[in-house]
């Protein structure tokens, strides 16, 4: 039995599809959830920007004990998942393998799209981890940012969502693939959008529940899951570094109910 909380950290509200995954996959685990809201998003920022980011969010979740640590941010884990793992005392997992794994495991053609922030596609990280699992795969990769912005406003079921969708998804329609990697924890949020755009041929790849899985699994093998102590729900703490108001919106909008405790965090 190991009570400590798993930490999970996002540069904003789009690591919630994570954490609902984690708490599905996870139900009698605490969580910590770390929303850098006054920075998002990172996938505008340099690489060396984010790693910092990304070392700072790290050392404020290991001083709350947690047990391992889930790199709810496809920017951070294309970019900072080595530095993290280097300096956390915690196992740390990313979303960008798991990811791969999903999308490989979907695609019967091997054509296979891959959406993210400007960050995420640049470096390469979506492409190479599948090409390494599946190496005649055709990727065709495109940087969606405006994406994020929709997602945090809450603008998710609306003409400018669709009108946006239908811009930045035309070339993955017109490349036939036939499987498309949601690479930003802030796309899940538009998935009704993406599908409907991209139409039933399509299958959407959110890495949230490969990760929960893996997290439980690993949590399985040290072992460290918690056992259950009571049949009430477990309390979660919650964490961002700008006015809580707007992300607790959103937060209790998406998970379909209050989130309980919210905090201003200091990085």
């Amino acid at each position: 039995m190991d009570r400590r909380p798993i930490g999970v950290f996002d540069s904003g509200v789009g690591g919630l599809t994570v954490f609902r995954a984690l708490e599905r996959a996870l139900p009698h685990e605490p969580m910590i959830y770390l929303g850098d809201t006054a920075r998002v998003p990172y996938g505008t920022r340099s690489a060396e920007t984010v790693v910092r980011y990304a070392l700072e969010a790290e050392r404020f979740l290991g001083r709350h004990g947690i047990k391992l640590l889930v790199v709810a941010c496809n920017t951070a884990s294309s970019v900072a998942l080595r530095p993290l793992t280097e300096a956390a005392e915690v196992p740390v997992l990313g979303v960008i393998q798991p990811g791969a794994r999903r999308a490989v495991e979907r695609t019967a053609s091997g054509r296979i799209g891959v959406i993210g922030t400007r960050a995420t596609i640049e470096s390469g990280a979506y492409p190479a981890a599948i090409r390494a699992l599946r190496p005649e795969a055709e990727v065709l990769s495109r940087a969606c940012p405006l994406f994020v912005p929709l997602a945090e406003e809450g603008w998710t079921d609306n003409e400018i969502a669709r009108g946006v969708a239908r811009v930045y998804l035309q070339p993955f329609i017109d490349a036939r693939v036939d499987t498309l990697v949601l690479g930003c924890t802030h796309y899940p949020l538009l998935s009704e959008v993406i599908a409907e755009t991209m139409g039933p041929g399509t299958s959407l790849v959110d890495s949230a529940e490969t990760v929960a899985a893996e997290a439980r699994a690993l949590l399985h093998g040290e072992p460290r899951l918690a056992a259950p102590e009571s049949p009430g729900p477990i309390q979660h703490q919650f964490y961002v570094t700008d006015v809580p108001g707007p992300f607790q919106q959103v937060a209790e909008r998406f998970l379909g109910r209050a989130i309980g405790r919210l905090e201003r965090a200091e990085l």
